[in-house]
């Protein structure tokens, strides 16, 4: 079986296509990145990458090109379909954690477990192990509120793994974190990734994390080019 996880071949995105502010944010971006391999992605503030990320993860669709997952080309899916594949073979972190303020870590790691169909005993059990794999397991009990900027978002990276998807996209994971919290915060994000072996695309702004990453593209006026 193939190493490669996720593929993008051509992909162009137009925004207010046909208007008289048209905007062209992608161009023929092309990406592949294979099982255990963490990619980082640099880019200014809007420059596409959000928007790449998207595709990638299906919440968007390009205007052209294709998005392979698994070596399964995903493009004429129908929206179950792509929801379903989100929900099992994709992770998102974003900058800001997005827990649901209602329940507590333990519970906002259960919940798209439970989605996916898991037992409230094996998401549980699976939900304690991811988070004392990055060092919050004592913080189970506590909700969002309760926790630290940097605690709040190695949660987030749990609920990421969750469901063991075979593909994570993080946009600015640590860009709402002091300097010394967010070198601390990625660690534990890269451990977390390395172990479990899947693919990753971390989008950044910081030089230093990207160069802990094995390999560093830059999104340039639409294109990816090696950094």
């Amino acid at each position: 079986m193939s190493d490669e996880i996720l593929h993008l071949q051509g992909i162009e995105k137009i925004y207010f296509k046909g208007l008289p502010n048209e905007v062209q944010v992608l161009r023929g971006a092309n990406l592949t990145v294979a099982r255990g391999e963490i990619v980082a992605l640099v880019a200014p503030s809007g420059a596409g990458k959000s928007t790449l990320l998207h595709i990638a993860g299906l919440l968007d669709t390009p205007d052209a090109g294709t998005v392979s997952i698994g070596g399964t080309d995903m493009t004429g899916l129908t929206d179950r379909r792509r929801t379903a594949v989100r929900c099992a073979d994709v992770g998102f972190v974003y900058q800001f954690h997005h827990l649901l303020p209602e329940f507590n870590a333990l519970e906002n790691i259960v919940l798209p477990q439970l989605a996916n169909g898991a037992t409230k005993k094996a998401a549980e059990s699976r939900a304690m192990e991811l988070l004392d794999s990055v060092g919050v397991a004592d913080r189970a009990t506590h909700r969002p509120a309760a926790l630290s900027g940097g605690q709040q978002q190695r949660v987030a990276f749990c609920r990421a793994m969750a469901n063991a998807p075979r593909l994570l996209l993080a946009d600015e994971p640590t860009g709402n974190l002091d300097s010394e919290t967010s070198d601390q915060v990625f660690g534990a994000l890269l451990s977390l990734v390395r172990d479990t072996g899947l693919a990753a695309v971390i989008a950044t702004h910081n030089l230093e994390l990207a160069a802990r990453m094995d390999r560093t593209l830059r999104l340039d006026q639409g294109s990816l080019q090696v950094g």
